[in-house]
């Protein structure tokens, strides 16, 4: 069942962050802005670079090292590297916010932004951006808590190696 709900989770995270962008663009051409609360407002804006444009004249460079880390994840999901189903779910975010992002770049030349935080001074960015963020959360918090398994196992058989 793994084998199948993985490549079908991230098809279809990155179909959906595709028809998002192409709604945004479309919706919100033209400098058109829609506010939420004064909390969030969407808007049209093209990102040559990485996360606050870092890069942003190197577009080739963030290209092949978006589809190096897409690969990457791949391996592990496809090759159970990971074990669990956190780290499953973590890499398929990840590797399907890359993926959306790659096809922009590759496509468009850029990547298609429109969530604007303003209740913080933070750069304007997608949902494939929320994707690779929160995925790489949690990578970190399955990371953690699989070295503390990791921690307690041999522990816990050296106590009871001593009784």
């Amino acid at each position: 069942m793994r084998k199948i709900w993985i490549p079908v989770s991230i098809a279809a995270l990155a179909a959906a962050d595709q028809l998002l962008k192409r709604w945004a663009q479309s919706a919100l051409s033209g400098g058109r802005v829609h506010t939420f609360g004064g909390l969030f407002a969407l808007r049209y804006v093209r990102n040559t670079g990485a996360a606050f444009s870092l890069l942003s004249a190197h577009t080739g460079l963030l290209s092949a090292f978006s589809a190096a880390m897409i690969l990457a994840c791949l391996a592990f999901l496809l090759f159970g590297k990971a074990r669990g189903r956190l780290a499953d779910i973590a890499l398929t975010m990840v590797c399907a916010g890359g993926i959306g992002n790659l096809i922009d770049r590759i496509r468009l030349g850029y990547v298609t932004d429109y969530i604007e935080p303003l209740f913080v001074q933070f750069a304007v960015f997608n949902f494939a951006d929320i994707l690779i963020t929160v995925g790489a959360i949690l990578l970190v918090v399955w990371l953690a808590l699989d070295a503390r398994r990791g921690k307690r196992t041999p522990a816990a058989s050296g106590e009871d190696a001593a009784q």
